[in-house]
């Protein structure tokens, strides 16, 4: 098995190269939707959270209020830790599960957008970090996703910087191209990741 650190920054297209790893027969475990499943309704995390930060939080049916807490946590960085404390080790309990799932020969992907901002690289084989120039993340994240300069910079600047995480990369995959291209290129990469994790003979 080869575990793979998938990271970069937000609007860099992390999720297509995901995507695309997933077509050529990876292993997807992906550290966002885990940390939706672990705060969902009846869940030990969501009863956490509540606990925490009061029943404000809840929507009408029951359900956590994404935004109204994200605006909580933004707006302080010492509740932003208190809700990782609880959120970080059950998401990490859950891809431990699902990794140990997976068959022996996997390409295990993880896909993990604070790889770098938590140190998380010594926890796989490699990693590998999606790169677009900062103006490129800007352009798609105010006109494909509809933020305000204002907002999609701010986002950014809470995130690691792009030399940070180019520093921590084994592999680059250049998202500064046309499809095509990047089809191409995470071909390669997969080449290379099928590779290693074949079992030594």
């Amino acid at each position: 098995m080869l575990t793979v650190g998938l990271t970069g920054g937000i609007g860099a297209g992390k999720s297509e190269v995901s995507r695309l790893l997933v077509g050529h027969g990876a292993v997807l475990i992906d550290a966002d939707r885990i940390a939706r499943e672990v705060v969902e309704p009846g869940t030990p995390g969501l009863a956490a959270v509540v606990e925490a930060f009061g029943a404000g939080v809840l929507a009408a049916d029951g359900s956590l209020d994404r935004p109204k807490l994200g605006a909580i946590v933004f707006a302080d960085p010492g509740k932003r830790d208190v809700l990782n404390a609880i959120v970080h080790p059950l998401v990490g309990e859950r891809s431990r599960a699902l990794e140990a799932a997976a068959p022996a020969d996997a390409v295990v992907v993880h896909d993990v957008p604070l790889l770098a901002e938590n140190g998380l690289a010594p926890l796989y084989d490699l990693v590998v970090v999606v790169d677009v120039d900062p103006a490129t993340q800007l352009d798609r994240l105010t006109r494909l996703r509809g933020m305000s300069e204002e907002d999609a910079r701010a986002r950014m600047s809470a995130q690691a910087t792009r030399e940070q995480r180019l520093k921590i990369a084994d592999i680059v995959i250049d998202n500064d191209v046309p499809l095509p291209e990047l089809e191409r290129r995470v071909a390669e990469v997969w080449q290379e990741l099928a590779r290693r994790a074949r079992p030594a003979r």
